[in-house]
Parts: structure tokens; sequence; C-alpha cells
């Protein structure tokens, strides 16, 4: 199936890990023949993903931004328009998660550092993309959620509650973009082979993969299929659903 990307124009936040959902997603969009700015705190490793995307025959920018930062975004979004001229794909993928701990145990800090780069930082990146892509009556916007967002999260409840709120923002700003051509929704990743999974205690992956009916954790590449399907054409009747891509039948 052609998804009709070619050309287009992708803004990939938290893309600089070369291990992430973020890379994935970038180079799949580039294979796709979509240009892509690849956003990430470490611009080094944006710059690394970066050359891969050109690599696959597109453009790319790096581009070093903080979403927790609104004037990080905005310049973010200026710089992608200087380059080319238009912003035709959002894919809010910045994420922390604070180690697992008790809530009790939970520090101002971490609680308000998880939900500024999970909510506010697509809050944020979604604000300043929205008017370009409403001006051109065109626009596919496809947010990171997660199960914890969907059932709570075990240790991790800063992490879950800033994941459902992406995913009620998620719902909300597409009911208001719809009008406008612009589809938003999300993807709802399982416990995947990413630096997430490193933070777990020792012995607690292999337990949960005989949890899962695949069999196996969830790979970014799985998560990039879902993601660029959506900022596809071949999805332009799908509005503010969550794609929940976990290798189970379970959020």
């Amino acid at each position: 199936m052609d998804l009709g990307l070619k050309n287009r124009v992708a803004i990939v936040t938290g893309a600089g890990s070369q291990i992430g959902f973020g890379r994935a997603i970038a180079l799949t969009l580039a294979r796709e023949g979509c240009h892509v700015a690849v956003s990430d705190v470490d611009l080094n490793g944006a710059k690394e993903t970066a050359r891969d995307v050109e690599a696959a025959g597109v453009k790319a920018l790096a581009l070093k931004a903080d979403v927790t930062r609104y004037d990080d975004v905005v310049a973010m979004v200026e710089a992608t328009l200087a380059k080319f001229r238009k912003i035709d794909i959002l894919v809010n993928n910045a994420g922390v998660c604070t180690p697992p701990k008790p809530f009790l145990k939970m520090t101002d800090e971490e609680w308000n550092r998880d939900i500024a780069v999970n909510l506010n930082g697509t809050m944020y990146c979604t604000r300043a993309v929205l008017p370009h892509m409403i001006e051109n009556n065109y626009g596919k916007i496809v947010n990171i959620t997660s199960g914890a967002g969907i059932h709570g999260g075990f240790y991790t409840n800063a992490y879950a509650a800033a994941k459902a709120g992406v995913i009620a923002f998620t719902k909300g700003i597409a009911k208001e973009a719809a009008p406008h051509k612009i589809n938003v929704n999300c993807v709802s990743p399982g416990v995947a082979n990413t630096g997430f999974a490193r933070q777990a205690p020792p012995g607690m992956l292999e337990r949960v993969v005989k949890t899962i009916p695949i069999g196996r954790l969830t790979e970014p590449q799985d998560i990039a299929n879902a993601v660029v399907f959506l900022a596809s054409d071949a999805a332009s009747d799908i509005v503010g659903q969550v794609l929940v891509v976990t290798g189970s039948v379970d959020p």
C-alpha cells in the first residue's frame, strides 16, 4: 500500500535516542518519502538520527528542543517551516518516566518532570503546530501514550497520570481539529524494548514477557508502523482514537 507520504514534512520529538520509538518513527517516515525534522534535548542524538533519515533519500533537520519550554518548541516549529515551508505531521513522542517508586516516596520535582515532559510537552508542541495546520486545512498529529495511562501504573503514578492526560487531550483536540481536515490520534505501546525497559528491576521483563500472548516485548518498529499509518491519509477517517500496540488483547 502506498501511504501517500512522499514529500510530506514531519516533526518527530524525542527522536535522538538510538534505541527509542522516535528514531524508528523518523526512519519509517523517511522510507515512505517523508522529510523529517528530528527533535531532541540531545542534539548529537538528533543529528545521528537525521543522518540516517537523509540516508533514506529524503531531507532532514536536526533540532535541539526541550518540549517543556514553549520558547524551544516555537523555535523548533519556526526552524522547520523555514527549511521545509510546511508541517504536515507532528509526532509527539518525547517522554520520560521517573524510575518506579511508591507514590509517597515521589518528590514534587519528579512528579512535575513527568507531567511537564509527557503532558505539557505534548500540549506545547500541538499548540505551536496547530495554527499552521489549520491555515493549510490539513494535518496529522500522533501522540504517544501508554497502557499506564489506560489502567494505571504500578509505582509510576506521575507517568500514568500524564499519559492518561495525553489520551484525554488527544480526544478533545481531535474534535476541534477534525473540521479542518486534521486527524489527531494516539498510539499506546506495550512494554517495549527501549531505554525505559532498562529501568526495570532484574528479572521483571522476563516475567512480563510470559504474560504477553505474542511472547515478546513490543519493538520500536511495531510502534513506528502504527504511527506512520495514523500519519497517512489511509487513516483519514480515524479521529481521536487510541491504537493499542501491545502484543496482547489487553491494553
